[in-house]
């Protein structure tokens, strides 16, 4: 006899509490192996594909493709056979309230306001999600009875005197309570009613601008009508703050607000790195990108120059030096800035540096890049002359110390060993946290690189 298992979104470390369902990979009534995966998900690190820990058949998904879970809330359900269990005998025995299991992949019931005929015919599925707290759960089912859920956002209920509200998830009930919005005077723009994060921001916002119009004089019969939809929300397109976007948001924030940045820039004439690069391509073997030879020159220079590979620890007061450079690299996706991070950059050489910039450039382009390789970068290189721009003064990529911009190269008008001629010229620039450094060290970072550039001889043998 089968029996059905609940697989719910598991956790995906890195201190991620949600994940946003991109791309249903099984469809209901499909046949899954055990670590197939089931559904691909965007978290505010990476791309990542689930893999169901169950054998069987799939009789229901939780989640239209775009909406937003928590962790550990229900993704699909499988009926496993005796012979596909691989022994197991129960499932979690738990789901959140809300989320009922059948053979019968019916679209969930939400309980709405209606007249008193509606409440006392609906009263039992009332009554069975009265429960606020965020630990309540029934057990998994295939009996009548239960609310099914199938392609729908699996609800967090908040109890209200003429029914539940529901709501996409406790994230979004705490984010209402801290605000002391009441859940029950919304109306949810997800399926069924359902009240989304959207919801919720959009509320407060309005509530804001309410404020802010309430507190100014009133408005005299002659003033002008377009004064006085000045406090309306403007118009436009609205593009949601989340996954890779809206974590880079936050961390370009906090950045600007905690690091007391500045920068300084110089020219540098990159003729004899170009022909360099060209001498060692030209020799046979895996090409050697320029990327690679800048990152080189990068911890060559952070040898010297220790303090600008370090974060601030705060709350000890403290500058932490960091002994191993793990060197971050910005790339543009079509999902937004991303930070892929190459490991012990410092133990590379050029050829070994061109092999993992490639490596984590592809998984950037495909979102296949996991957590890790986003995260615990000491120090970034800031290729920005990719896009046909000279110069740029970038936000630090907190926690770090400093960031290492990279303009075109391009040919100029420039005076070589006392004579005009045409070179290839780059500008460089070095972004850095004035808490960990003054600008001599900073500047002799800078020179020591523009110096490498100009004559990258003394590092050959590293490379």
């Amino acid at each position: 006899m089968a029996q059905v298992l609940e697989f719910r979104l598991p956790d995906l470390g890195e201190g991620l509490t949600e994940a946003e369902i991109v791309r249903w990979l099984v469809e209901v009534g499909d046949v899954v192996a055990v670590d197939q995966p089931v559904v691909e998900v965007e978290t505010a690190k990476a791309m990542v594909d689930i893999p169901c820990p169950y054998a069987g058949v799939v009789t229901a998904r939780f989640g239209e493709e775009g909406t937003e879970l928590p962790v550990g809330a229900p993704l699909v359900t499988v009926a496993v056979g005796a012979s596909a269990s691989g022994g197991e005998t129960e499932g979690s025995g738990n789901v959140l309230v809300g989320y009922g299991t059948s053979e019968a992949p019916a679209r969930r019931r939400r309980v709405r306001p209606a007249a008193p005929a509606a409440q006392t015919a609906n009263g039992a599925a009332a009554r069975e999600v009265t429960p606020p707290a965020e630990s309540v759960a029934r057990p998994v089912g295939t009996g009548a009875g239960h609310g099914h859920g199938h392609d729908t956002a699996p609800a967090d209920e908040e109890t209200r005197s003429d029914g539940p509200v529901p709501v996409i998830s406790p994230l979004v009930r705490r984010l209402a309570r801290e605000n002391g919005l009441d859940l029950r005077e919304l109306h949810g723009s997800g399926p069924d009613g359902l009240i989304l994060r959207a919801d919720v921001e959009y509320a407060l916002r309005a509530a804001e601008v309410h404020g802010r119009s309430a507190a100014q004089p009133t408005v005299e019969p002659h003033t002008p009508v377009a004064a006085t939809r000045s406090s309306a929300p403007p118009a436009g397109i609205r593009v949601p703050l989340k996954g890779v976007r809206g974590a880079v948001a936050d961390k370009l924030s906090r950045s600007r607000r905690e690091i007391p940045d500045a920068t300084c820039w110089v020219d540098a004439d990159a003729t004899e790195l170009m022909r360099a690069r060209a001498a060692m391509n030209a020799a046979g073997g895996p090409k050697i990108a320029l990327l690679a030879l800048l990152a080189r020159i990068c911890t060559a220079a952070l040898a010297r120059f220790p303090e600008l590979n370090s974060t601030v620890d705060m709350e000890a007061r403290e500058v932490v030096q960091l002994d191993q450079v793990h060197l971050g690299f910005a790339a543009q996706t079509e999902r937004g800035l991303v930070v892929p991070v190459v490991r012990d950059a410092h133990a590379r050489d050029a050829e070994s540096l061109t092999a993992e910039f490639a490596r984590l450039t592809e998984a950037a382009r495909t979102g296949t890049l996991t957590p890790a390789e986003l995260t615990g970068g000491t120090f970034t290189l800031n290729n920005y002359g990719v896009f046909g721009v000279d110069g740029s003064t970038p936000i630090i990529n907190h926690p770090e110390a400093a960031m290492l911009g990279v303009g075109r190269i391009i040919p100029k008008p420039w005076v070589h060993e006392g004579e005009l001629a045409i070179r290839q010229l780059v500008e460089l620039s070095l972004t850095f946290d004035h808490r960990v450094c003054d600008g001599g060290t900073a500047g002799g970072f800078l020179r020591y690189v523009a110096d490498c550039v100009e004559q990258p001889a003394v590092l050959l043998r590293t490379l």
